[in-house]
């Protein structure tokens, strides 16, 4: 049991990106892209364990996504999307939606299209809920998503997906 480290999604893919075991081509993304910070990976990792994820996920999406702006607040100050603590899958939908208005500010004041998270409560609440009840226009991905889509692989260095898959219009 001493001989394994426990590792986030924003370490294995830092690792990956930063060693040249993968790479990433920006040109698939076109659209403005912003990043919603989910509240454990953030502040609770933050008070928890002295280390908060707020810059990983965006050096990771600016090599996949180079027209980047960030929401605001952004960091240990974001908003919570209003679903997690079970709040997606408890039946509390009107208090859900109500405090995801917060959420959906943000994203609309920063024009994004594409909203990446790492969470599975914001990604549900926003491309299920928010989008529906605020009306807004973006697509949601998971930040390994956003990897996959962009990935160069052997072989293929520099060329475009096969079948347009991973490419946004």
């Amino acid at each position: 049991m001493k001989n394994f480290r426990v590792t986030t999604i924003f370490d294995l893919l830092m690792s990956y990106l930063n060693e040249g075991r993968i790479q990433v081509d920006p040109s698939r993304h076109r659209k403005l892209t912003t990043y919603t910070d989910p509240c454990h990976y953030g502040r609770k990792s933050l008070k928890m364990f002295g280390h908060g994820y707020f810059e990983e996920a965006r050096t990771i999406i600016r090599k996949c996504a180079p027209h980047f702006v960030d929401i605001y607040p952004t960091g240990a100050d974001n908003y919570c999307c209003g679903a997690g603590g079970g709040g997606w899958a408890m039946p509390f939908k009107e208090e859900r939606v109500y405090h995801g208005r917060f959420k959906s500010r943000q994203i609309q004041a920063c024009r994004a299209e594409l909203v990446i998270t790492a969470c599975h409560n914001c990604r549900d609440q926003i491309m299920k809920s928010l989008c529906r009840e605020y009306d807004l226009k973006v697509n949601v991905k998971y930040i390994w998503e956003l990897v996959a889509d962009s990935l160069v692989l052997p072989g293929n260095r520099g060329s475009a997906p096969s079948a347009g898959r991973g490419r946004e219009t």
